[in-house]
């Protein structure tokens, strides 16, 4: 190590800060969150500075350096643009044995500021020395990603605990089990899913249950010694764990971009003793999960379901039983066509927990990387998701409830019966001139889109023939693809007509060569999340927003 990691206590200590401008700004903003007791000494001082530091306990001094303004200072940092009141100010400190952070100069630095992860009271600090700051809060960033903030509220619970815990777990050994189980059960999940109380409520059960455990052992020992049959129990022996809790979490792996999938399925996704995948989920997404998880595969096709649904929710309910924790991990949101609301009905059912993490869904991610806006003022005012069959495959045929043409509708499960849903609505009075586009695998590197209308994307769809998982997006925001569209071009080839630019109406897209893209390691290490997320769905399920 280069340098050694301390963290200090400056709670209503002094700490001097030499400088009144945006650097100066940066680290006061830090220091006060630890409770510092602040005085900024500068001839001028920024109103963004005076803004921040308004409690009583700071001190504003407009003046030029001078060295008696260090007395009573626990640290002090030099954040001018003065090299030479710079070095003045690092002998001072020096001089009287004050720690000091020259900004942006190491070799004047007896303290660096790190990259922080703050989860009072856990706080996690990330240095380079110096030599790659900007690493540092790359590197936090990836690490924001996997700690939640729920893990400082659990650090204050366990505080709360602690003088309890010791007293009734009486060894080392016991206290780390019993530390352990809280951490990586039920309290924490409950803390992390924003239930503070029963969190606390389930730790202190948990805590009697080991309490008299403990108790019964010490009880039984004594009564074996007594009798001389076989040997004591050694006190510093590991206390049984309890049985785990089961609990369910319902994840949404999103439409494909691996970047677009969510902290918390990430984070749920890496501690998983079981995940139940679907068809849209890739061998790159269970990649995230969990290493020595068991990974079983429970995919929905069209008409060929691997296992069926009362299956799966026999499957969950199970394998919670048994005190594994279970991921249900669905491309796009579990909720819209994802049947999410059938398993967690099971949960409930039978008494198991669950969480449910939402994902984004196909529509919302096949419109915003075909660049067609589901809702815009000049074109539309509401959207409608729209699954293409029914319960039991029965196909969709409400077309009469998809004439409004200040509404942008989109279908899921709609490529196999295209010409169906085409001919049923132009059939059912929409006219036959109304845009519509294809978006094949969403978000993904292979992206293709494809834009007609209701009379013409039938016949552009047998040539371009692009492939599932694609949705359907009808409106008059299809018009705005050709203008909006930024994700993966080189993979769309755009052809338009004089008549179409003179209209500025509808610009339409054809299939182009895919071409073969870089991706780094770690987009290859996140990539793929999920497929596009046009997500299986029983009975005519529709999502209205105005």
């Amino acid at each position: 190590m280069n340098t050694f990691p301390l963290f200090f206590k400056l709670e209503d200590r002094k700490v001097l800060i030499v400088g009144g401008g945006e650097v100066a700004l940066r680290k006061a903003d830090l220091l006060s969150r630890a409770g510092a007791c602040i005085t900024i000494l500068a001839p001028d001082i920024s109103h963004e500075l005076q803004a921040l530091l308004t409690d009583d306990k700071h001190q504003f001094i407009y003046e030029n350096y001078n060295k008696t303004y260090m007395s009573g200072a626990r640290v002090i940092i030099a954040a001018t643009d003065d090299e030479t009141l710079n070095h003045q100010i690092h002998a001072d400190a020096t001089e009287l044995n004050i720690p000091v952070n020259v900004v942006d100069t190491p070799h004047l630095c007896d303290f660096i500021f790190p990259a922080i992860i703050d989860r009072n009271p856990i706080v996690i600090g990330i240095s380079s020395n110096g030599k790659a700051p900007v690493l540092a809060r790359l590197l936090r960033a990836r690490l924001e990603t996997l700690i939640p903030q729920g893990y400082g509220k659990l650090a204050k619970l366990a505080g709360e605990f602690r003088s309890e815990v010791k007293a009734k777990i009486p060894t080392l050994t016991g206290r780390r089990q019993f530390w352990e189980r809280a951490f990586e059960g039920q309290v924490s999940q409950l803390m992390f899913a924003g239930n503070e109380t029963e969190a606390a409520a389930q730790l202190k059960a948990d805590l009697d249950s080991t309490a008299a455990a403990i108790s019964k052992k010490s009880d039984d020992a004594n009564s074996v010694r007594e009798s001389d049959t076989i040997k004591p129990v050694a006190s510093d022996e590991p206390e049984k764990a309890l049985p785990a809790v089961g609990e369910v979490y319902i994840v949404g792996a999103g439409p494909g971009d691996p970047e677009l999938l969510t902290f918390k399925a990430l984070r749920l996704m890496q501690q998983a003793d079981v995940v139940f995948y679907d068809a849209l989920v890739s061998p790159q997404v269970l990649d995230l999960c969990r290493r020595d998880a068991d990974k079983v595969f429970v995919g929905k096709k069209r008409s060929n379901h691997t296992v069926a649904q009362l299956g799966i929710n026999e499957l969950l309910v199970n394998h919670a039983k048994q005190g594994r924790r279970v991921v249900r991990l669905k491309g796009g949101d579990p909720f819209i066509f994802g049947r999410g609301g059938e398993e967690i009905e099971s949960l409930r059912a039978h008494n198991v927990p669950y969480q449910v993490v939402p994902g984004i869904t196909a529509a919302n991610a096949a419109a915003s990387y075909a660049g067609i806006p589901l809702t815009h003022r000049d074109h539309s005012q509401s959207v409608r998701f729209v699954t293409g069959f029914l319960k039991a495959g029965a196909p969709n045929s409400n077309f009469e409830n998809f004439l409004n043409t200040d509404e942008t509708v989109v279908f899921y499960m709609g490529l196999h019966s295209l010409a169906r849903l085409t001919e049923g609505l132009v059939d059912a009075g929409r006219s036959s001139e109304t845009p519509i586009a294809i978006v094949s695998n969403a978000s993904m590197p292979n992206q293709q889109v494809l834009t007609g209308t209701l009379a013409t994307i039938v016949a552009k769809q047998e040539q371009a023939q692009l492939p599932t998982p694609a949705l359907l997006i009808m409106g008059d925001v299809v018009s705005l693809h050709h203008d909006l569209a930024w994700y993966n071009l080189q993979n769309q080839q755009h052809s338009q007509n004089s008549d179409d630019i003179a209209k500025n109406w509808l610009r339409e897209g054809s299939r182009g060569e895919a071409v073969q893209q870089p991706i780094d390691q770690q987009a290859h290490a996140l990539s793929m999340v999920a497929n596009l997320a046009t997500q299986q769905g029983d009975g005519l399920e529709q999502l209205i927003i105005d």
